[in-house]
Formats: structure tokens, sequence, C-alpha cells
């Protein structure tokens, strides 16, 4: 029997290991970035094109390499951070398995150069899939500049599996902000396309914060302190009043270094408990600093998840450190059993002895002195006198007979009540005509279920139409068209409003702007950092503006459209789930009538914009079976 398992080359292994480590161009500017700061720089700059697909580089001022470092940086396995298994125990570095560069390189043209501050020349080196192309003594500054073009080159699939520019773009800003925000004594420069995004100087970490998410954001911001013998948590939350409906702002950093954590996230959300407005999410920046040797940062490939030996305890320490920020700061309500001084007697009584109270009585009050006589016409004592107005006896004229109550204005009385639920019967022909109207090809009437489902009768049988699924459907087709036609109809704000936003969100809307203003927004984008709206759609409210725009932002920026849908398709489904009516929300029967109508007058009417049911068809045999089964 011959032998059938094989050794594989190099090349193979460094495109199979590439997988797991390069998933897409963010993951290129995450090892870059890390190596960076690993290398001690002070200044970092990014340039990207193409969302990273044509290059992303990295240039720092580091210590940079030597000749023979720069060739090893590219071999499988090659680090200068551990030596045993044991220091993956004690890390205090960001990049430690040595596998980044080599992955990199297998599926990318690279160049590298690199000096050192001690040599007069550096180092240039040429890869393209693994294969080095050249190495030659180049002059350059000190420190390290890494181009890598063209990823996935000779990957076609992988590069196929890539999504569009904006959504790539995003991740890759995402793993800008988690470095910045993790290093804030170190300056950072992003470009995208030649065009400048971040500009982050040296500065703490409020400031770092409010470089990267706009002025706007320091108003907002709470801190947290608190120094346990199991760990220390510095940072900030952000104030309930600003939670945003979509994934807002949350970070945790462990030993300066970005991570996700499910169970944490649990512990500040608990402890927002009560506060939050409705489905709005909390935000925060939260550092942490533990003993290496208590957590293990080794269970992912992308060293984003972290294992912590006693994690109830970090837990209960997260939870309770952002509840004490909370209370501290008076944003959320607690029992204060301090005294409080303004209960205190004041200095001038202080010294007083308390004085009985005194009762004074006239004692030659006569009650009986101007006493008349009591008849039935005279209350003595009261304002009831036969010479006043009218008398008491004209408040109960018109009651002796039950014909005078009749004739009293009761018909006319106007009681406040709850509104009454409509019948659900169509009276005109239920009783006595064995149902008859439900021949007909519909009952004219329009009834909704628990404020979720609109009932309308049929020829078959019966109607339930999903109310929000159905008015997504109405508004989609409704955007699509305004957007295409570009005849929307906008109303214009006395006030106009202004929203802030970040850099990368501004460069979002710059993107859409022409298609908003085709859906009836007015938008003026001249301000930094502030986005100003003087006009919006007709069918939607002033106080909804931020929720839409935010939901749109969010649907750009992380949800991934089909394949040949355009931005234009993306922009009217967010903007038609934001704006659609909610379940639960009560309609009244114009309101439920029309969507009804409208809802039949669409060209796919059958599925909302996400491909889900919009009403169902009972029959009537269906009900009869349901009947007879009992």
């Amino acid at each position: 029997m011959t032998d059938i398992i094989k050794l594989l080359p190099d090349h193979v292994a460094n495109q199979i290991a590439a997988g797991e480590v390069v998933q897409r161009p963010a993951s290129v500017v995450k090892e870059l970035l890390e190596n960076a700061v690993d290398a001690g720089a002070t200044h970092i700059k990014l340039l990207i094109k193409n969302a990273g697909k044509t290059l992303v580089q990295v240039i720092d001022d580091g210590k940079g390499m030597s000749d023979t470092d720069a060739r090893l940086s590219f071999e499988r396995h090659a680090t200068s951070k551990i030596s045993t298994a044991d220091d993956l125990f004690s890390l205090h570095t960001k990049g430690f398995r040595g596998e980044a560069l080599a992955s990199i390189a297998a599926i990318a043209h690279v160049e590298l150069k690199t000096r050192t501050e001690d040599e007069e020349v550096g180092t240039r080196i040429e890869i393209e899939g693994s294969r080095l192309k050249t190495q030659e003594i180049t002059a350059t500054l000190k420190g390290t500049s890494i181009a890598v073009k063209n990823l996935f080159f000779n990957i076609p699939a992988r590069r196929n599996f890539l999504k569009s520019d904006a959504v790539e773009l995003r991740h890759i800003i995402d793993e800008f902000h988690r470095v910045a925000l993790a290093h804030e004594s170190v300056s950072f420069m992003m470009y995208n396309n030649d065009g400048e995004l971040f500009n982050l100087p040296e500065s703490n970490k409020r400031q770092r914060i409010v470089n990267i998410f706009g002025g706007k954001t320091n108003e907002k911001l709470v801190p947290v302190l608190e120094d346990t013998e199991i760990v220390n948590i510095h940072g900030f939350i952000v104030k309930p009043e600003f939670a945003k409906k979509t994934k807002g702002e949350q970070f945790f950093f462990v030993n300066d270094r970005f991570i996700k954590h499910a169970y944490l996230n649990h512990a500040v959300t608990s402890a927002f408990d009560g506060l939050l407005p409705d489905r709005a999410r909390a935000s925060y920046f939260l550092y942490m600093d533990v003993d290496p040797k208590t957590i293990d940062i080794n269970i992912h490939p992308t060293k984003t998840e972290v294992k912590f030996e006693d994690e109830h305890a970090v837990y209960t320490l997260m939870r309770a450190a952002v509840k004490h920020s909370l209370g501290q700061f008076n944003i959320a309500p607690v029992l204060d059993f301090e005294r409080d001084t303004n209960f205190d007697t004041p200095y001038s009584y202080k010294n007083k002895e308390a004085e009985s109270p005194r009762v004074e009585v006239d004692q030659n009050f006569n009650p009986f002195k101007t006493e008349n006589k009591v008849s039935s016409s005279n209350f003595t004592g009261s304002h009831f006198h036969k010479n006043e107005s009218t008398g008491w006896e004209q408040a109960f004229e018109g009651l002796d007979t039950k014909r005078s109550i009749r004739k009293s204005g009761f018909s006319h009385l106007q009681v406040e009540v709850d509104q009454e639920t409509e019948t659900i019967f169509e009276e005109h022909e239920s009783r006595g005509n064995s149902g008859k109207g439900m021949d007909q090809s519909r009952g004219g009437a329009t009834y909704q279920l628990h404020n979720k489902y609109l009932v309308s009768t049929i020829k078959s049988g019966m109607l339930v139409i999903d109310q929000h699924r159905a008015h997504q459907r109405i508004l989609y087709e409704e955007l699509l068209k305004n957007i295409t036609v570009k005849e929307s109809v906008s109303q214009q704000l006395l006030f106009p409003l202004r929203l802030d936003f970040n850099a990368s969100e501004i460069a979002i809307f710059a993107q859409l702007k022409e298609s908003l203003e085709n859906t009836g927004f007015v938008i003026d984008l001249t301000e930094e950092h502030m986005v100003g709206i003087s006009g919006i759609p007709s069918s939607i409210q002033e106080s909804e503006v931020s929720i839409v725009l935010e939901q749109l932002l969010d649907d750009v920026q992380h949800e991934v459209p089909d394949a040949g849908f355009s931005q234009t398709d993306v922009l009217a489904k967010s903007m038609a789930k934001s704006m659609a009516v909610r379940p639960g929300e009560s309609l009244n029967e114009a309101s439920r009538d029309h969507l009804l109508n409208t809802l039949f007058a669409c060209k796919e009417p059958n599925l909302s914009p996400f491909n889900k049911k919009t009403f169902i068809t009972i029959t009537v045999d269906e009900l009869d079976r349901k009947f007879s089964a009992h």
C-alpha cells in the first residue's frame, strides 16, 4: 500500500494559515497597526485605497529592524515576543504568534522598508505570494513602512467573498478605532483614497474618545474608576439619555487589548437596568488592568476573545463599578441616608427654647345672639336664602316624573372614557341573513387584532395582515420610486436639526446625500462632525429623524446586502424598516383601510422587503375543519 500522507509545501501551508489570520483587509490593518505599536512607535500613519483591496500601508517611527530580522519576519512562527510556552501567560505585547507577516505575504504583494536608529541605511524587501522577489539596501526613514497590495491576488475565490467598499471600509475603521482607543499616547493618522479621515494627536483617554467620535461626546461621558486586587477598572460610560437604538460604541480593553466579551457586556447592561430608553443599547469605553497570568488570550486566532481565571468575580466588580458611577454622578436614583443640612435648625433659633402654643377664646361670643327662625324656606347661617337668586327648590325642578328625566340635559352629557372596541361582526347583514356577507369579495370593514394584525373578510374566508411588514412593503416601493424618479415631497423645518456624528459617519452621509435628498431630506454637511437637517420626508415625524438616520448608518455599515443589490436598495430597506408602523400601534379605521388598499396596489404585496410574508388567508373550509374536530 502506497503512502498517502504528505507534507504541504510552505507556500500552500501559508495560504491555509492566512485563512485564519487574514479574513478581510481589516485583518491586515489590525496586524500591522499592532506591530507598529509593539515597535514603540509614537506616530503611526495608515493609508487605504479601495477599502484595502488595492493598498493597505502602515508607516511608523518605531525602532525598525535589521536586514536579518526583516527577512526572518516573513517566516512562519518567527517572533521576538515569546521563547517558551510559559511566555504565553505573561504577555504584554499585541502580536506574538509570528504568523501575521507570513500569512499576509502568502496572499498579497508586500513591500517592506525598515531602518533602525543605529544604521545609516535601511532594508527594502519585496515578496509576492510567499516568494522573495527583492532584498536590497535603501535609503529610508527610521522605523518601518509596510505596503500590502492586491490582497488575495492568488486566491480569487476569497477575493470574491469580500463585500462592498463601504462595508469593508467600515471594518477597517472599526479596527483603527480599537487600536487608537487603547493607545492614547500614540499619534494616529488615517487616509482613505488620499483623503484624511482621522488625525488623532497624542492625548489622554477622554480626549482620544472625543477626537474620534466628535466634540459633542465629551458631555455624554461619565467616568468609571474602581481599583481592586483582582482587576482595576477605569474608563467611561455614556449617559443613558444618549444611548442609541442601534449597536452603539461598546469597547472593552484588557491590558490595552480590545476584546469581545458577551458576559461582561451583560454586566454593564444589567447595571443600566431601568435607565435606558426602549430598545436602546448602553455605550461604554471600559479599560481593565489585570495580571497577565490570570487571563488566556490565545484561544482565538484574532486574539479578541479572553478567558478570565475568575469570570464571576470580574462580572460582579464590573457591574458594581458601573452602578457606582451612575449613582455617584446622579445619573441613577439612589437612597441617601446621609443627613441633609437643609433640615437643620436655623442658626438664629438654635439656642432658643420652644414655646407652648397659646389658644385665645372669645368669652363673650354667643352663637344664638342673632338667631332667626328656621323655616323650610330660610336656612340660617348658610348661603341658601329665599331672597337670593333662584333658591334651593330650583335645583330639583323638573325631577318629579320619569318623563322629566328623559327631557333633562343628560342627553348632551360628555364623559371621558377609553376608546370603545369596535364590534367584529358585520352588523348590516350578520343577524338573520345566514352570513351572506361572507360571499362578498371583501366585507368592507377592516379590524385590528391586538394592535398587530389587520383582519378583513374575503370571498373565500378571512384575510390576516401583519401591519408592520405590510407598511414596510408600501414604504419600500414608495422610497424606491422617489429615489429613482426624484419627485419626493419634503416638509421644511422651522428650526433646522443639527445632529452630531463622527468623521466616518459623515463620510457615509456624503455618499448617501443625493439619494437621501431624493427621499425628501434636505441635508447640509458643511460643519465638521455635524449634519444639518432643514427638510424631512412628509411621511416621518421630526422626533423620528435621528432614529431613522442612526438605523440607516447601522445598516450601511454592518448589514451586507445580497450580491447585485445597490446602495439605493439598502437605503430604501433601512428607511422602510425604521418608518413603518410598529406592532402595538393602534390604527383608526381610515388608516386601516388605507394600509390594506395600498398594500394590494404594490407590485409585490405578498412579501416584505426582507422576504417575509405580509399576509395569510384562512378559508371557510379551514375554519369548518377546526370546529368539526371538536
